[in-house]
This record gives C-alpha cells, sequence and structure tokens, in this order.
C-alpha cells in the first residue's frame, strides 16, 4: 500500500515536472522576434532563430513579425503646384527593426499599419504639393518617391520600423477632368493634323506648279529644238532636191510631176476642169513629158464637173 503511493507521487512528480518544462519552453522561428515579458516589463529581446526557456506563469512571449510587411494605402486627392488636382495611388514596405521600441510605441501591426498609413499620407502631401504634373508622372517621380521615403524612415525610426520601399501605384486626373483632358488633348491633335495636311497640300501645290512649270519649259525647248531640227530638214531636203535638178532636170521635173499627181489626185471626189493636152497631164500623153507644139496649157473655163468645148474632165 505504501508503494503503490509512493508510485502515485513519483509519477504526479514527473508529470508536474514535464508540464513545467513545456510551459517553460518556447521557439522563436526564423521569421519572428520575441520579447519576453515579465508582468509587462520587458525581460529579454530575442532576435535569433532557437529554442529559448521562460519562467512559467511568470513571464510571456511576444512575438513580433520579422519580415517585409506591406502597408496598402488608400487612394488620395493631392493638389500639385500647377493647381491640378491628382488622385495618388500609392503603397509602402517596411520591416520592424526594433522590436522592443516597437513594443512600447505601438505594441502590434495595426496600430503601426494606422500610424505608418498618416505618415505616409502626410508626407506623399507635404512632397508631391511642391511639384508639377509633370514631374510627378514623368520627370522626377523616382527623385520624389526617394524623398518621401527618406522622410518616412525619419519618422518609423521611432516606432522600430525601416521603411524599406514606397512607390506611387497610380497617379491620375479625378474623373471628371480626365474627360476634359481627353478631349483637350483630342482637339490639339486635330489642330496640327490639320496644320501638317494644310501644309502638306501648300508643298503639294508648290510641287504641282514648278512641275507644271518645268514641263512647259521642256516643251517649248523640244518644239524649238524640232522647229530647228525641221527646218534644217527641209533645208537640207531643198539641198539635196536643188542638187538633183542641177544633175537631172528631166527626172527632177517628173518626180516633181508624180508628187502633183499624188497630192492632187487623192481618193475622193476631186474634180479639175481641163483641157487633155494641158501641161499638167504631159506626162500622160508622152512618158518624156514633151508638151504638144501649139498647147498653151490654160485651164478650159467652166464650172466643176461640167466638160467645156474641146475639152475633158478628170476625176
Amino acid at each position: 500500500m505504501r508503494s503503490q503511493a509512493l508510485r502515485t507521487g513519483i509519477l504526479l512528480l514527473v508529470g508536474i515536472a514535464a508540464i513545467t518544462l513545456f510551459a517553460a519552453m518556447f521557439t522563436v522561428h526564423q521569421t519572428q522576434q520575441a520579447l519576453v515579458l515579465r508582468f509587462g516589463a520587458v525581460r529579454k529581446v530575442l532576435t535569433e532563430p532557437g529554442l529559448y526557456f521562460k519562467v512559467p506563469l511568470v513571464e510571456t512571449v511576444h512575438y513580433v513579425d520579422k519580415r517585409v510587411l506591406d502597408l496598402d494605402l488608400p487612394v488620395q486627392t493631392i493638389l500639385s503646384t500647377d493647381r491640378q488636382n491628382l488622385e495618388v495611388d500609392a503603397f509602402a514596405r517596411y520591416r520592424i527593426t526594433d522590436p522592443l521600441r516597437f513594443y512600447q510605441s505601438v505594441n502590434n501591426i495595426q496600430n503601426a499599419n494606422a500610424r505608418l498609413t498618416s505618415f505616409v499620407n502626410s508626407s506623399l502631401r507635404n512632397v508631391l504639393a511642391g511639384a508639377t504634373t509633370t514631374e510627378i508622372i514623368r520627370t522626377r517621380r523616382g527623385e520624389l518617391m526617394n524623398h518621401i521615403q527618406e522622410i518616412l524612415n525619419r519618422q518609423a525610426r521611432e516606432l522600430g520600423i525601416e521603411i524599406v520601399d514606397v512607390r506611387l501605384t497610380r497617379v491620375d486626373l479625378p474623373a471628371a477632368n480626365s474627360q476634359a483632358v481627353f478631349q483637350r488633348m483630342q482637339t490639339e491633335r486635330q489642330r496640327e493634323a490639320a496644320d501638317i495636311r494644310a501644309h502638306g497640300q501648300q508643298e503639294a501645290l508648290g510641287i504641282r506648279a514648278r512641275a507644271d512649270r518645268e514641263a512647259t519649259v521642256i516643251v517649248a525647248e523640244a518644239g524649238r529644238q524640232a522647229d530647228q531640227l525641221r527646218g534644217q530638214g527641209d533645208g537640207e531636203k531643198n539641198r539635196i532636191l536643188a542638187e538633183a535638178f542641177g544633175r537631172d532636170p528631166d527626172f527632177f521635173t517628173f518626180y516633181r510631176s508624180m508628187q502633183a499627181y499624188e497630192n492632187g489626185l487623192r481618193p475622193n471626189d476631186t474634180r479639175m476642169v481641163l483641157s487633155p493636152n494641158s501641161n499638167f497631164f504631159r506626162y500622160f500623153n508622152d512618158p518624156s513629158g514633151r508638151t504638144p507644139a501649139g498647147n498653151g496649157g490654160a485651164p478650159v473655163p467652166g464650172n466643176t464637173g461640167s466638160l467645156g468645148a474641146g475639152g475633158a474632165a478628170a476625176r
């Protein structure tokens, strides 16, 4: 009976010791920092991961996140130096670098986010209010965000927090102003397009005028050269004919008569009233072209298409 009570007491003591040991142990993970509190007062600050011990029922452990945390900010309206209302959407990234100061100043993540949101909104208004819309959107955006981050780090250091990054995700005009801006941009582009078209039409008219002038000059020059060449050709022709006449007057006379027949007796309703013994038809009567004696070569008087006394009609 006594041995049974002894075994029960030993088991009870072992159980109490195990429970006490389990309650005294705690683990700090790689993503955590820990504060050991004794009746609310900080006794230890643990920043390295591992297995640690505390006094059960007397000390408690408060864990603080060691990772980079997100801070999403609500959209706010900011007035730039060029009197433009801008809707700015931003976010921040931060980490807790001093868990003791963090615990003493804000105690938890929710309170820290509220304080940081106030800091960021104030910094955005102060910095962006001193820049123009073009600088905020395009030319100095990176510089302005770095300046905002510097201001935030000075304020967040009091909370045991380091600001890792601050970014502007969206900077737009309010919806009421966007339509007016888009309409003005469209009007400006239409005006530029009209100016370009007018300039192009002016250039086209100038090019056409120059081309017409050059074409007129080219045609006139070509006509002049053609007339000159034609005159030279006629002169050469007359020279050749004169030379041919000097060499063989009879052949030249025959050739000119054949040309006269070709030009005068065309295949149409050509009518002439001439004497059959006319000098014009001398090669019809005699291949040598001799004119019969006593023929004066004068045309027979009368109407076109009729025969006079002793005359003949040629068609």
